[in-house]
């Protein structure tokens, strides 16, 4: 577990506090789709929003995508290992080794400061692009290698203090079929992440950053136990299940 003063965890503010970190990434989310170019993002709704701590670890979560929450942690890490990170800066990438999923499905990372030299949170969405590059329209084709998909985006700076990194945005749009619309989804992704910087920001503005750190722990731990009880409630067995898939693709 993460913390280590449960007994002086105060049970109301715990609420509080699950609350406001959950609405942070509601607030993202909806933040994100309603100014997201594609029917994809917009109307499709494949995309994610979380608030992660100093290390990575995902402190809350909006109801979206399930696939997207449980790998997005180590997208984050990845960024965080990669980055030299400064205020204002915002991390992309895609790499199914770093914590991506399908290439379509692209990261942006940006960092909450808050009187240190390293960051105090992180806050996160990865979304459905329409088309990334590739053999094919949409970027999911019948590939035999994962270089035929599209563009692999390791962790890079997007954005720089502030700053749409523009060499780096007209490469990607470069390589991409629907550039007006890939930019636009770009940029409602960062919108989303300043959403989420500036929420939290607030947040400890109100609270002092000791104690949102403290119950941002807190909440971990509690979500730790809950899980551990889950699981000792489940018999003691070997469990087993077997599914089939119709069709490889290429016959």
């Amino acid at each position: 577990m993460k913390g280590n003063s449960q007994n002086k965890v105060n049970p109301i503010l715990l609420e509080v506090f699950k609350n406001r970190f959950s609405s942070i990434s509601e607030e993202m989310g909806v933040t994100l789709n309603r100014t997201a170019f594609s029917p994809n993002i917009k109307e499709r709704r494949d995309f994610s929003c979380a608030v992660f701590d100093a290390s990575g670890d995902m402190i809350a979560q909006a109801a979206h995508i399930p696939v997207h929450l449980g790998s997005m942690p180590l997208s984050v890490k990845s960024a965080i290992d990669a980055t030299n990170w400064q205020e204002g800066d915002m991390v992309m990438l895609n790499d199914p080794f770093k914590g991506g999923t399908h290439l379509p499905d692209i990261t942006i990372v940006a960092p909450v400061f808050s009187g240190k030299d390293r960051p105090s949170f992180y806050v996160a969405n990865r979304a459905h692009h329409a088309d990334v590059g590739g053999m094919s329209s949409g970027s999911m084709p019948l590939a035999r290698s994962i270089f035929q998909e599209g563009l692999i985006i390791p962790p890079l700076k997007i954005v720089e203090r502030g700053k749409i990194d523009r060499k780096i945005m007209g490469f990607l749009l470069n390589n991409v079929r629907t550039s007006t619309e890939r930019e636009g989804d770009f940029a409602a992704q960062i919108m989303a992440n300043i959403t989420g910087v500036r929420r939290t920001t607030q947040l400890i503005d109100k609270y002092g950053l000791q104690v949102v750190e403290f119950y941002a722990s807190a909440l971990m731990d509690y979500a730790e136990r809950m899980t551990r009880d889950t699981i000792r409630r489940i018999p003691d067995g070997s469990y087993e299940f077997e599914d089939y898939m119709d069709d490889d693709g290429f016959g």
